[in-house]
């Protein structure tokens, strides 16, 4: 597992509490949670971003990027986007060392790669990331859901991952060589495009006189009432859209400046939205529903006295 440098720990009101974001790829920390994670850390929160695989496979979504000397080079300058990405955030990041799977297209779709993150054994995986858990040592863990957001191979791996790895880290008898047993308090899921929010972005561009790029989406929407009411938790961080977008940005060979991801004005989704939205999984502290903090149930002063005794 390559590592990347620890970033300064800014004070704040929450400091000592550790959140954990498990992402497939370069890119998904920005497009998934990246202003609560903006939000948190500028409460003093300590960060940790885990990105599965180096996003080698990824294709050149920017058409500005699409050069042959940006292809040849794709896995080091996607490397250099998630370090700029990184340091955007405020956030410290290892990679777990998977290779990408890529998107398998046809019709019937190809075998996936040998040796890809998506075949590895899941035993293999997981007992990286649970290293990871039980070196940094979160009180809370996000991922995605069992459809992975979208049906990426990776995604739908890093799913499977992340709740092996959040089941496991606390059992003394999984990888017993994998550091001291530490046990998440929580566990949730990303929401990022529901219903509720893309109809809402969608009316209000529409009120304002302007084109709504959900137009489409929204026509051929089939709706799932109790996968809508799965959603548990909205955290409020529009004040943090725009440290969320210039993260976005600095992912250059994914992100189309002048794309989708930007064509609703901040001003509208700070209005309209201004949360990002989550699920909640598994709490082993008592937290009661809805919630507005993905650390809501979790006392800082009782942590501190746990942190206290277990390093003394």
């Amino acid at each position: 597992m390559a590592q990347s440098p620890q970033h300064p720990r800014q004070p704040g009101p929450r400091a000592g509490l550790r959140l954990m974001h498990v992402h497939a790829h370069p890119d998904d920390e920005s497009s998934k949670g990246a202003a609560s994670t903006a939000k948190y850390v500028a409460e003093g929160v300590d960060v940790h971003v885990v990105t599965c695989t180096g996003g080698e496979r990824g294709s050149i979504l920017n058409p500005r990027m699409d050069r042959p000397d940006v292809l040849a080079n794709i896995t080091e300058i996607r490397r250099q986007e998630m370090e700029r990405a990184r340091d955007i955030l405020g956030v410290r990041q290892d990679w777990l060392g998977f290779v990408d799977s890529g998107w398998p297209e046809g019709d019937p779709k190809p075998p996936l790669p040998e040796g890809c993150f998506a075949l590895v054994p899941l035993e293999e995986a997981t007992e990286r990331l649970v290293r990871l858990i039980r070196d940094f040592r979160p009180h809370v863990v996000t991922t995605y859901d069992e459809r992975g957001g979208y049906p990426h191979p990776d995604h739908i791996r890093c799913h499977e991952v992340s709740v092996a790895a959040f089941e496991a880290a606390g059992d003394p008898e999984r990888f017993p060589d994998a550091g001291e047993p530490w046990q998440p308090l929580k566990l949730y899921y990303h929401h990022g495009w529901s219903w509720a929010k893309i109809s809402s972005l969608h009316q209000a561009m529409l009120d304002h006189g302007l084109e709504s790029p959900y137009a489409d989406r929204l026509k051929d929407w089939e709706r799932e009432p109790e996968w809508e009411e799965r959603l548990t938790t909205r955290v409020p961080c529009g004040d943090y859209f725009g440290v969320r977008d210039q993260a976005l940005l600095a992912h250059a060979t994914q992100i189309d400046p002048d794309g989708f991801w930007f064509a609703i004005p901040r001003e509208i989704q700070t209005s309209v939205w201004p949360t990002e939205d989550y699920e909640l999984v598994v709490s082993h502290v008592e937290s009661t529903t809805p919630e507005d903090d993905l650390f809501a149930g979790i006392e800082l002063d009782r942590l501190a006295e746990t942190d206290t005794r277990e390093s003394a």
